[in-house]
């Protein structure tokens, strides 16, 4: 029997981010789909496949990011390789938890990760999950944004689940129009949408969570999953619809990767056939101890909330 395939597609970077010494920084891979791959990785064990679907270049940072993907059990069959361009670099700046960042990606290889339809079609044929964000579509020329777009409606017409988180990033867009129509376009496919209340109600205008939800719902979208900050929670589509409360704070070292870890612990206790209320309570889990520590990638928060604590179905 095959072991059932989760695609995550997007792009991943050189990270800088800021040790206990301002002056000293931690050199690593990141990025908002790898990220949730890597969690995805480590709490679904042997049960399921984990592959990332990018480009890199041919240099040392590139390899390294390959290294990285094999030391971490990531499949990365349907990683191309570029002949001229690197993977991009980011560099993580703290103030009191938040997070802002520096990008070097113009020239990034991921740029042309959907560049060869027939690439996308052999990587999609007989995935159970493919997951992308808003990121992903964002730094695609629109004609490569069609294809990959293209390639999903096919391959969810064949029995693929589509999950998108839409990780709205204006500055990657030439202009607020066109990161609506291309978020909203990519909903349009998606089995899950999973948003930030936040970004939608700033760029969207929606006024409460069940806004979000109505307007993905309208557009396609299966089930709606919307993210708030830490805050109660809402859903609402194919699994039915409710509203989480309670759920515990947590004053934040470091906010990266929340979101991208909530996905995780969400998808991750939904794959073991959690209902929706418990798989939002395992993502906030994972979030909350990821925010607890610096960088994109910790450890030691997933083994915080595997075991008994990781909420179960």
């Amino acid at each position: 029997m095959t072991t059932p395939l989760i695609l995550s597609i997007g792009e991943a970077m050189v990270e800088l981010s800021q040790s206990d010494q301002p002056d000293n920084w931690r050199l690593g891979i990141a990025g908002d789909t790898l990220n949730t791959a890597w969690y995805l990785r480590r709490l679904l064990g042997d049960d399921w496949q984990v592959g990332y679907l990018s480009r890199v270049g041919q240099g040392d940072f590139s390899q390294r990011m390959l290294d990285f993907l094999a030391t971490e059990g990531i499949d990365a069959t349907h990683v191309s390789r570029d002949p001229v361009r690197e993977i991009g670099l980011y560099a993580i700046s703290l103030n009191n938890g938040e997070r802002s960042f520096s990008y070097w990606r113009d020239t990034s290889a991921a740029k042309a990760l959907a560049d060869d339809p027939a690439l996308l079609h052999t990587a999609l044929a007989g995935c159970k999950i493919a997951y992308l964000s808003g990121i992903t579509i964002a730094i695609l020329p629109a004609a490569a944004r069609r294809t990959l777009l293209d390639a999903l409606s096919v391959a969810r017409a064949a029995g693929t689940q589509v999950v998108f988180d839409p990780n709205l990033r204006p500055r990657l867009w030439d202009n607020a129009a066109a990161m609506r129509n291309g978020i909203e376009g990519t909903a349009a496919l998606a089995d899950l949408v999973l948003p930030s209340f936040d970004d939608e109600a700033t760029h969207f205008g929606d006024t409460n969570m069940q806004a979000t939800i109505a307007r993905y719902l309208s557009l396609g979208a299966g089930h709606v999953v919307v993210k708030n900050g830490g805050g109660p929670m809402c859903f609402g589509g194919a699994e039915g619809h409710g509203d989480i409360t309670g759920l515990a704070p947590e004053t934040p070292v470091d906010t990266t990767s929340a979101g991208d870890s909530f996905n995780a612990g969400y998808l991750a206790a939904w794959l073991n056939g959690a209902d929706c209320s418990t798989a939002i309570r395992a993502g906030h889990a994972l979030s909350r101890e990821v925010i607890g520590h610096r960088g994109a990638l910790v450890p030691q928060a997933v083994a915080a909330v595997t075991g008994a604590q990781m909420p179960r179905p």
